[in-house]
């Protein structure tokens, strides 16, 4: 088994600037990333024409704990509750020396 898995997450800007504080600190998170931009899919605010600000988090995790911090994300950016969102698992990350 893998040491480390990344887990993504395309989401509403305001969702993923909330959601990083609280989840780049959960127990299991090594490395957390967010970057933000523009989505002309998925959203359905549009504040700039056609386009909506969106926000891409990545994280990297110890594979042990990674089931949970699924489980928190998700409840994190409410994606049940909202509709809007993307998240998904990234296969094993090798560590080159």
């Amino acid at each position: 088994m893998a040491e480390y898995i990344q887990i993504g997450a395309l989401i509403e800007k305001d969702n993923g600037l909330d959601a990083y504080g609280d989840i780049s600190k959960s127990d299991g998170v090594i490395y957390a990333l967010l970057e933000t931009g523009r989505s002309n899919d998925l959203f359905s605010e549009k504040q700039f024409g056609e386009f909506g600000e969106a926000a891409v988090l990545t994280l990297v995790v110890d594979a042990k704990q990674k089931n949970q911090v699924l489980e928190d994300l998700a409840k994190n950016l409410g994606l049940n509750e909202k509709g809007e969102g993307f998240v998904f698992e990234e296969t094993a990350l090798l560590k080159c020396s």
